[in-house]
């Protein structure tokens, strides 16, 4: 588990296929390495590997054709930088949001434009999750808790102040840009439960809430 709050920028060392998968090394650059064993979880770029081999200044973890498929962890180059999250301490600052490190599909940078000291990125999002995006809730790109600003039709805006920028990949984004996105798991799980197909229990819905006094009309 993790909080979207991006502990440093690393730069990926290789991608290297082995047998029928791939090791992703990456140099970790700021990011502290004396708590993290082999089997730890780290974020990179919003999705969760597992280190298998480590030293001081970097890590390698396996990756899955499934992996690259639905990432965009299968367009990384030697000397890319990924934004880098270690898994939550349950003593840790809660910064972010929640964030399973379990990413949903990947989207496009279709815009910037300055705003103030800002700037406002505007990004395609896949059809299957445009339901689960809202404004001013929360939302994951790139393994960065950001809160989403505007949505407009097939999409939605974020503002990135000067920290974000100068603190992750972000600020290196360029039109055309694929990320990761992992929405809102508490919106996942709500919707799982709206569906209720076994009806073990009442659905969730608008009939429900106006039963039990939460929606008057």
């Amino acid at each position: 588990m993790f909080t979207g709050i991006v502990a440093a920028t690393g730069e990926v060392a290789g991608l290297q296929q082995l047998d029928a998968e791939w090791r992703l090394t990456i140099r970790v650059g700021k990011l502290d390495m004396s708590d993290v064993k082999l089997g730890d979880s780290i974020a990179v770029n919003g999705c969760c590997l597992t280190v298998v081999t480590m030293d001081s200044s970097s890590f390698a973890a396996d990756v899955s054709n499934e992996s690259l498929r639905c990432t965009s962890l299968g367009g990384l180059s030697t000397g890319d930088r990924v934004n880098l999250e270690k898994a939550m301490l349950a003593t840790d600052r809660f910064g972010g949001h929640i964030v399973s490190g379990h990413v949903d599909g990947v989207g496009e940078l279709l815009s910037q434009q300055t705003e103030g000291k800002s700037i406002r990125l505007d990004f395609s999002v896949p059809q299957e999750l445009q339901y689960f995006i809202a404004a001013k809730g929360s939302i994951c790109i790139d393994g960065t808790s950001l809160t989403v600003n505007e949505v407009n039709g097939a999409g939605f805006a974020v503002n990135i102040i000067p920290h974000t920028q100068d603190e992750t990949i972000i600020g290196d984004y360029r039109i055309g840009q694929q990320v990761n996105l992992e929405v809102d798991l508490v919106a996942r799980y709500l919707e799982r439960l709206m569906q209720n197909p076994v009806q073990a229990t009442p659905a969730l819905n608008r009939d429900f809430l106006r039963q039990h006094g939460y929606d008057k009309e």
